[in-house]
């Protein structure tokens, strides 16, 4: 049964049990290891991209195998045909990708730089349109984001090669770091506690 520690009314680490706050040395370590592993990602953003569409097109192969199996076993239903067809171009695809890493990679990279152009222009058009509390921000954000689109297909197909990679790796380094902060708020709750 978990416990809380009594904390500040309005704290955001108010909620958290007591079996996570004593714990927080995990979290502080995996934080740290996540971290090293996004530096290190940097340095190695081809592999990691290819890598990755191999893992991407390895888990299609598996969710179409899976989406034409329940599609067969359901031969009754009138959905028979949807799913029979999805199922075959998620195992397409999938194949696809392992078979061609480099062109699924490029591929993918220019959608990504397409939904970043997309919903740059989204968030910029809202938050001048909406006028909310901090619109800057949303304005910012919707900035950055069709900056970093038009950066991605202005080197494409060069960018297919890292971009997933360099994503993928900084994701990582920030998830890392949250992890670090979370630990440390954690510890910093259990010592208050304990006075």
């Amino acid at each position: 049964m978990s416990t809380e520690t009594p904390v500040v009314a309005g704290s955001p680490y108010r909620h958290i049990p007591d079996e996570v706050k004593k714990g927080w040395g995990w979290f502080l370590a995996l934080g740290i290891v996540m971290v090293i592993l996004g530096i290190a990602a940097l340095g190695m953003q081809v592999a990691l991209t290819l890598t990755s569409m191999i893992f991407f097109g390895a888990l299609l192969v598996a969710g179409g195998v899976l989406e034409i199996v329940a599609a067969v076993r359901g031969r009754g239903w009138s959905g028979l045909l949807f799913h029979l067809l999805v199922g075959i171009l998620y195992l397409v695809v999938g194949l696809l990708a392992i078979a061609n890493p480099v062109e699924a990679a490029t591929s993918l990279t220019l959608l990504i730089g397409a939904a970043f152009m997309v919903g740059g222009f989204f968030r910029i058009f809202a938050s001048l349109s909406l006028r909310f509390h901090n619109w800057g921000w949303a304005l910012l954000s919707g900035a950055i984001g069709v900056l970093l689109g038009l950066i991605i297909w202005r080197q494409w197909p060069w960018s297919g090669f890292y971009v997933i990679g360099l994503f993928i790796a900084i994701v990582l380094i920030f998830n890392g770091w949250a992890m670090v902060m979370f630990a440390l708020a954690a510890r910093c709750i259990v010592r208050r506690g304990s006075r």
